[in-house]
């Protein structure tokens, strides 16, 4: 009977992998792991669009401004420039339209002043459309949809171990200063297979210390794995990640280098237009071009411009590792972190790849903000 229980096991571990990997199965996870009053006022997918496609999304409900926020405009009232804003960037694309609808609703209703949110959306196709679906879902939304031209980027990108991983389209963000608005001096970058169940605003008003970038960091990770034995084998590559040795830290200055993510970003644009990061970052690519000192996408350029220059953000605006694995498109382990001590908050401690070096949440405010791979949104709803 050995037999018959190794491959009972081994089906349920196979059917828990597809039910992970395939959201066309499981449209939510599972219901305990839920309120089922977490989902009141979700806008839904309902069937294909019109004209032939695939998404049509049930209307949200409206979300108001709290009696302190004041009134909110709402709609296409007040400008981009209003400094009164909260602003978020975040792309937009068809496959993943589901999942970057999913996060819009959920920075919605935790924000405590909801109309004075204001959504940048980059997109590199077919904006009139993608504009009417996310309005048909949020007609009052405060946003603006940014072309992101995939030319500008597409001779730079190397191939990677994931064709998504080299879709222009992951390369937007190096772009937002220059693509939005010179008026807005910060943005909040958000990939679009998350969902927040926190005020978005908390996470905006984080002190940056003069930095450009703030993120989440897991200094016990090793990130050698991201580069190739090209990279550190030659020492004027490998010296890029060597901290400076002035002993009072300063905002260009290098300090240790540690991985973080760059799903849940606070951008200084200011500070990124006047250090010229943009360029830094090409200029990157054009080395990985000649010289292959990667393999994965879009993160190691960005690692190796701003680790060591990133202001720490709390671990708990990115919880992540529990979405697909980057190689294999498989389901990411992970073992179960302390809950929140009375609010019972789902959370996953990440895996051997990314391990943070703060403890996981453990007050009641600490709410969790989560993300999964391949589109798949992931929430971590507190009960």
């Amino acid at each position: 009977m050995r037999w018959l229980t190794r491959f009972s096991g081994l089906f349920s571990a196979a059917l828990v992998m597809v039910v992970v990997l395939s959201p066309s199965l499981q449209s939510f996870p599972p219901a305990e792991a839920i309120r089922s009053s977490q989902l009141d006022g979700l806008p839904l997918p309902i069937g294909g669009g019109g004209g032939g496609g695939r998404h049509a999304f049930r209307r949200a409900p409206e979300f108001r401004n709290a009696a302190e926020c004041g009134g909110g405009s709402g709609g296409d009232g007040g400008g981009v420039c209003d400094e009164s804003l909260v602003h978020i960037a975040i792309t937009l694309d068809e496959e993943y339209l589901r999942g970057s609808v999913a996060a819009v609703h959920s920075v919605l209703r935790y924000a405590r002043c909801p109309e004075d949110v204001f959504f940048h959306f980059l997109v590199a196709s077919d904006p009139a459309r993608l504009e009417a679906l996310v309005r048909s879902a949020f007609p009052r939304l405060r946003c603006k949809l940014y072309f992101f031209d995939p030319e500008r980027v597409r001779s730079l990108i190397s191939s990677s171990v994931r064709q998504a991983l080299e879709q222009p389209l992951n390369y937007a963000r190096n772009y937002l200063p220059d693509l939005l608005e010179p008026c807005v001096r910060r943005v909040v970058y958000l990939d679009s297979d998350l969902v927040l169940v926190d005020d978005v605003a908390k996470l905006w008003r984080t002190d940056l210390a003069g930095r450009a970038v703030g993120a989440p960091e897991y200094c016990r990770a090793n990130f050698t794995k991201y580069f190739t034995p090209r990279f550190w084998s030659d020492p004027s590559l490998a010296s890029t990640f060597s901290s400076s040795p002035h002993p009072h830290p300063h905002p260009h200055r290098r300090g240790p280098s540690c991985y973080f993510n760059t799903g849940v970003m606070v951008l200084d644009l200011d500070r990124w237009r006047r250090r010229g990061y943009t360029r830094r970052i090409e200029r990157w690519m054009e080395v990985q071009k000649r010289r292959r000192i990667y393999e994965l996408g879009s993160l190691p350029p960005f690692l190796l411009v701003f680790a060591g220059r990133v202001a720490p953000i709390d671990h708990r605006w990115n919880q992540h590792g529990l979405g697909g694995d980057n190689v294999l498109a498989a389901a990411a382990t992970s073992t179960p972190a302390p809950s929140a001590s009375s609010t019972g908050a789902a959370a996953a401690s990440p895996g051997p790849a990314s391990t943070p070096s703060a403890p996981a949440p453990s007050t009641p405010s600490d709410a969790l903000l989560c993300f999964g791979g391949g589109g798949a949104a992931v929430p971590c709803f507190s009960s």
